[in-house]
């Protein structure tokens, strides 16, 4: 049982692990510089790692964390969540906005700013959800009310300033720490990360989630409240979209809601999708879409380092996830499958023929 489950998550990760291999096997090819890593001294004077390796998992930090929030959605609600950006400008206002109303800027104050903006991001997913799991709207259609105004809440909580943080904390969490090479925003992921893998660990939130997603009426019967699942599923994605906001405000060491995390909606739900989970809710794999978020990344740096005019991208990127959705699709999936049988049963019947004879 216990191998047939381990090939069932093998296969769960094939596509995603596969579009990587290929992008690894294109970019050795193309230029073999591209995997290069080096150490240079920054502005700050701190010595960091250098290389589009380092660039496309340090860039990738915001995405991953919102596509590993985006997942418990799309598997407890069976779709997707389109405010994440918006609810990061707004949680990127409220960040700000406690910074500039304490004065100094401490570690300390960083912290309660942070909290802060995550409660309010909280409450702004807890209406998504309410309308998701107690009025029973479509995801997509209920966070769509927040895609379109959230900005503007964000733009009401600032004004139209763009709001400048000079301080080496800030610096730090956006960057790197001083005598650390690795950017900060890495050791994000693997927190945000670690934090899931210890509640699914130490918890059943993972079968309650899957089993919401599969079939809300079962999961009742058997004593799990789906509303309450759903719910703290838009709560977790809130947290992660808390973060990523944070860390999109102190990359820049400024509060520009009209920029921050703008169309990383879109990304996190293909990460999800190339991740290998499945869109329509129930089983998911978390893993799959930090990979998806990193494939996505690697894409993207690959089209600039070949020189693609920054205006052509999304362009590109639209026709390699198009054949990577394509290829995970339960229909090819079916059709391998099924493939991959008949010849097993060919080759059966032709040993067993041979022997006969």
């Amino acid at each position: 049982m216990l191998k047939k489950k381990k090939i069932a998550d093998f296969g769960q990760l094939l596509i995603p692990l596969v579009a990587l291999a290929i992008l690894i096997i294109f970019n050795l090819f193309r230029d073999l510089s591209f995997f290069s890593i080096g150490m240079k001294v920054n502005n700050s004077g701190n010595i960091v790692l250098t290389g589009n390796l380092i660039s496309i998992i340090d860039s990738a930090s915001e995405l991953a964390i919102i596509a590993m929030g985006m997942t418990l959605v799309t598997a407890a609600c069976g779709g997707q969540d389109i405010s994440v950006g918006a609810v990061g400008a707004i949680s990127g206002a409220v960040f700000v906005k406690v910074l500039q109303g304490m004065g100094n800027i401490t570690v300390g104050t960083v912290i309660l700013a942070f909290l802060l903006c995550c409660l309010a991001t909280i409450c702004f997913k807890l209406f998504n959800g309410t309308l998701v799991a107690v009025f029973k709207i479509q995801p997509m259609i209920a966070t769509l009310i927040l895609y379109s105004c959230g900005r503007s809440i964000a733009y009401w909580i600032n004004g139209d300033a763009t709001p400048q943080l000079n301080s080496p904390v800030i610096s730090s969490l956006g960057m790197t720490i001083p005598g650390i090479p690795v950017p900060t925003p890495i050791f994000a992921v693997l927190f945000v990360g670690l934090l899931l893998f210890l509640a699914f660990k130490f918890t059943s939130l993972s079968l309650y989630t899957q089993s919401v997603g599969i079939n809300k009426g079962a999961a009742r019967l058997n004593g799990i409240n789906p509303t309450l699942i759903q719910l703290l599923s838009f709560v977790l994605l809130g947290v992660c979209v808390a973060v990523a906001g944070v860390i999109g405000v102190c990359r820049l060491g400024q509060l520009n809601h009209k920029t921050l995390l703008v169309d990383i909606e879109m990304d996190a739900i293909l990460a999800v999708a190339i991740g290998g989970n499945n869109l329509g809710g129930g089983k998911f794999k978390l893993s799959g879409s930090i990979l998806g978020a990193y494939i996505i990344q690697m894409l993207t740096t690959t089209l600039y380092a070949m020189k693609v005019a920054p205006v052509n991208i999304k362009a590109y990127k639209a026709i390699v996830i198009i054949i990577i959705v394509v290829a995970g699709s339960p229909v090819v999936k079916s059709k391998v499958t099924a493939l991959v049988n008949k010849i097993r049963t060919e080759r059966r019947a032709s040993t067993i023929q041979k022997g006969v004879s």
